[in-house]
């Protein structure tokens, strides 16, 4: 089976007293394996003709099993200046945190909560995938 990774670049000249050169890279395995992830759902790339308030994009029902390993990527495609998209979990919307226009993030996901977002905006583009590992061994 294949393996999949992901790499993470931070390049900065004036962040810190000296400049800034990090590269870390993962595997992205199975739980309690070697083995890779199996399942993708691709890229998803929707532009929102309305703002959006609470609209899933990740619905914890299909992934049954928090005992597997999943990882959810989220970028925020805008090219205004100033329009962001907060990303919250659970159906009482807990605030993950906000994505302004090039920003994105990659976190773990247990599959017991929905994944949601909202745009501060019309018209705006969010990508979005979920890498995942099957039920089936």
């Amino acid at each position: 089976m294949a393996t999949t990774t992901a790499t993470l670049n931070l390049t900065s000249p004036d962040i810190t007293g000296d400049p800034l050169n990090l590269s870390k890279t993962v595997t992205l395995t199975k739980a309690g394996s070697n083995t890779g992830l199996d399942q993708f759902t691709g890229i998803t790339t929707v532009v929102y003709a309305a703002a959006q308030t609470a609209a899933n994009i990740v619905a914890a029902a299909a992934y049954a099993d928090t005992t597997t390993s999943h990882k959810v990527y989220i970028k925020n495609s805008a090219t205004g200046t100033s329009d962001f998209v907060t990303v919250e979990l659970g159906g009482s919307n807990v605030l993950m945190g906000r994505l302004y226009p090039g920003d994105w993030c990659f976190f773990p996901y247990d599959g017991t909560l929905d994944v949601d977002i909202d745009t501060s905006a019309v018209g705006m583009k969010v990508e979005y995938g979920v890498f995942s590992q099957s039920v089936a061994s």
